[in-house]
């Protein structure tokens, strides 16, 4: 096999590490990271998908790859405002982590590729990310490449197809995973693995704070798509979700990030707005942006019961919710203090081993 270096073949991990409960970092699901029918994870396969995913010669110019945005020394994002691409061209919206995004199916902020594979084919064709021309074009560059060549043929038993490349970079980014955190040590028993203030700001997370309402399951997301106001304050707004589904309840409504490894994935929010998690918090309890389409959670506080039922029973006056309804949390200042605190409990393992490859296929 033409590599430079035959060390490359030695995998992040293996497909046992993927697939097996007992090697996953506490916290992470049993079979939560299984891979899909048409695409079983070897480690020939998640070697030649770490190779690729650092590859900046996929790329129009050969000067970015997928671990340009996500890089392993920033917890698998940039810590940008907005990702940039080829010739310094910059993006409209951050780059969220690629850890632990292997358990989910739907991708990218708006939900737009159906699956991990798919995600991996778009940055490729962005003209503002990668900027290859067209999908059979990176075929083509990566096919031109003898040691490429011979990998594919030796994983999947074929010459190079778009799809196999998808595959194989799917395969590699779903061993970035991240678990074992001071909060799965707690949640699994360990009483003294959280601060006082810890607890204290677990307990706002949960109640007062009304964090855990989206920010829910062992990955602290519900997966699904929520308008936070975030973006409201500009000429031109985000629509979101609404660009995939064209329902006027998707209006501006993006997928609820993680938090596991949140300290280090800076700055925040689908635009990058806020450097701190202080000032993420400060937004939540007094700074959200009205708009016609705010999600509920950030609105039912004024609601009695009896006005909740109406609304749900569709008996309720029909429309978007009043501005006056934008509700503050009212933390105080040890609240907000002891809330960040929480969050940053939730720094894990799983991913910080990952390197780049010191050579490519020639």
């Amino acid at each position: 096999m033409a590599l430079a270096g035959q060390g490359l073949l030695a995998p992040t991990a293996t497909a046992a590490e993927v697939e097996e409960p007992s090697a996953l970092p506490l916290g992470l699901p049993a079979g939560g990271f299984a891979s899909p029918r048409d695409n079983p994870s070897t480690p020939e396969k998640i070697a030649l998908g770490r190779l690729l995913y650092f590859d900046s010669r996929l790329s129009a110019d050969d000067t970015i790859a997928c671990s340009s945005c996500h890089l392993p020394a920033k917890a698998f994002t940039d810590n940008l405002p907005a990702a940039v691409g080829i010739d310094g061209s910059v993006g409209t919206r951050s780059a969220p982590t690629v850890i632990n995004r292997g358990s989910a199916s739907e991708q990218f902020w708006d939900g737009r590729a159906a699956s991990l594979e798919e995600q991996a084919k778009g940055p490729l064709v962005n003209p503002i990310e990668m900027g290859m021309p067209s999908l059979e074009a990176v075929t083509k560059k990566v096919a031109a490449i003898a040691g490429y060549r011979e990998f594919f043929d030796e994983v999947f038993g074929r010459p190079v197809h778009i799809d196999d490349i998808a595959r194989a970079i799917a395969a590699f980014e779903r061993t970035v995973v991240s678990g074992n955190s001071r909060f799965d040590r707690y949640e699994a028993g360990k009483r003294d693995a959280l601060t006082e203030a810890e607890l204290r700001g677990l307990a706002i997370f949960r109640s007062k704070g009304r964090c855990s309402q989206c920010h829910s399951g062992w990955n602290l997301s519900d997966e699904k798509y929520h308008n936070t106001g975030v973006g409201w304050d500009q000429a031109m707004v985000d629509v979101g979700r609404f660009s995939v589904t064209g329902r006027e309840e998707d209006m501006g409504a993006v997928r609820t990030p993680t938090l596991r490894e949140i300290s280090r994935t800076a700055p925040y929010m689908k635009d990058g707005r806020f450097d701190t998690l202080e000032q993420v918090v400060d937004y939540y309890d007094e700074g959200v942006i009205w708009n016609p389409f705010l999600d509920v959670e950030l609105t039912r506080k004024t609601r009695t019961l009896e006005q909740t039922l109406e609304m749900y029973s569709g008996e309720g006056e029909p429309g978007p919710a009043p501005k006056a309804e934008v509700q503050d949390l009212e933390l105080t200042d040890q609240e907000k203090r002891d809330l960040v605190a929480f969050l940053k409990t939730l720094d894990g393992e799983g991913w910080r081993e990952i390197r780049a490859p010191s050579e490519f296929p020639r």
